[in-house]
């Protein structure tokens, strides 16, 4: 028992640095679950896959080396900027209409999101709510 606690422990330490590079729920659970295996075997894969998308999370849907990346590509797409009278932020409902939606690359992991640009920002957006659910700078 304390064997398998002291594993547990170990792996989870050792994903932490995973944590910090994680690409997003996906990328993070991904990255953990393979170091925490290489780490502790198959135990530490289950452990590192959990804290790494846990890491991924906090991150954002967009990881931490992605977002300048993608915040790149919407500037290079030229896409109208929709004002938007109200502070903007996570969890802003969007109005239905006047905002123009587009679909996130297949390169940056983000499936059943897509987003816009508002004041200046690029977002993402649950489409079927209209809910901002990450603001990226």
């Amino acid at each position: 028992m304390r064997m398998k606690l002291f594993a547990t422990l170990a792996v989870a330490t050792l994903a932490f640095p995973a944590i910090a590079l994680a690409q997003g729920v996906i990328g993070g659970a991904a990255e953990g679950a393979h170091d925490g295996n290489r780490a502790a075997g198959p135990v530490g894969g289950v452990v590192g896959g959990v804290v790494g998308a846990v890491g991924g999370g906090i991150a954002g849907l967009l990881g931490v080396e992605q977002r300048p990346r993608f915040r790149e590509y919407t500037v290079r797409e030229h896409h109208t900027s929709y004002t938007y009278d109200k502070p903007l932020s996570v969890g802003v409902v969007l109005p239905g209409d006047g905002v123009t939606y587009y679909d996130v690359p297949a390169e940056y992991g983000v499936r059943d999101y897509r987003y816009t640009i508002i004041n200046g920002h690029t977002v993402l957006v649950e489409p079927s709510t209209r809910r901002v659910v990450e603001v990226i700078d």
